[in-house]
């Protein structure tokens, strides 16, 4: 599933392409793309009508476009392969097309929302003070926010009874942050993924939330991370950094610190990659 830098990258395309531009009509294709809107697809469809689309917004991995004259906002939700583009009104609909928005203006392009495995979606929901959907009220700040508050997050961990991966993918402790990320991050900071939380000292997590942010960036200024055609940005192109990956699908290839081959670990029915060497397994369990 794409992570903080792949939700990103999208967007910033939006906001190029999409923000400020006032709804004309829109389709629903497919009925699934729409079931997180309870109200169901007409509805959808009618209560964008006319409405202008404001600043695209994002925390973690969810990303919403707010409707500037209402305090509501529609909340996209990627899943496993869902695609927000923005394409010419003449390009022939994708295979997989679940959504099309058109505006009110001469710029002759619409955005589109393409989802091969229907995992994903789009909903509207109600904002906060804050403009932040009420069905995401409950997730934490991401690293990349300027509002991240490094030390509540160094007790926050010091408090839990888990181990750093785990709290890393933790949505309610800090967003964005998902299995790539995590064991890139855990790699550069020299951390075994089960290393209990609760004996990282406030220099040891300083050190890896740095590196959380530093991989992340680099992402970022790729691309993001694209292992098949299903991410892409708004423009179809696929990101380029897994071709700098040092961890993840790296199992038995030198690890480029030490040479030892690193490993992969069934984990949470995901896998983690590490080096031995380099990321020793801890010596205590929580």
């Amino acid at each position: 599933m794409p992570e903080l830098p792949e939700v990103e990258v999208v967007r910033r395309g939006l906001e190029r392409w999409v923000a400020h531009r006032t709804v004309a009509d829109a389709e629903v294709l497919h009925p699934r793309a729409v079931r997180r809107h309870v109200a169901g697809p007409d509805d959808f469809a009618q209560r964008l009508k006319d409405h202008r689309i404001g600043t695209p917004s994002r925390r973690g991995k969810y990303l919403w476009l707010p409707l500037e004259d209402t305090d509501q906002a529609v909340l996209a939700h990627l899943g496993m392969s869902g695609q927000l583009l923005v394409q010419p009104h003449e390009t022939p609909a994708e295979k997989h097309l679940r959504i099309r928005v058109r505006f009110a203006d001469a710029l002759g392009t619409e955005l589109r929302f393409v989802d091969q495995r229907t995992f994903g979606g789009l909903s509207l929901h109600d904002t906060s003070a804050d403009g932040l959907p009420d069905v995401i009220a409950h997730i934490a700040r991401d690293p990349l926010d300027p509002l991240f508050d490094d030390e509540a997050f160094h007790h926050a961990l010091r408090r839990k009874r888990t181990t750093i991966k785990r709290a890393l993918l933790d949505q309610s402790l800090i967003s964005g942050v998902g299995n790539i990320y995590a064991d890139e991050a855990l790699w550069r900071a020299r951390l075994h993924y089960e290393r209990p939380t609760a004996t990282l000292t406030r220099p040891r997590t300083t050190d890896l939330l740095g590196h959380v942010r530093d991989v992340m960036n680099a992402a970022l200024a790729v691309g993001g991370t694209s292992f098949d055609s299903l991410y892409v940005n708004i423009n179809g192109e696929s990101g380029y950094f897994d071709r700098s990956l040092d961890a993840y699908g790296r199992e038995g290839l030198p690890c480029r610190r030490c040479a030892t081959p690193v490993r992969r670990r069934p984990w949470m029915n995901r896998s983690s990659y590490f080096c031995p060497k380099c990321q020793r397994p801890p010596r205590v369990t929580p």
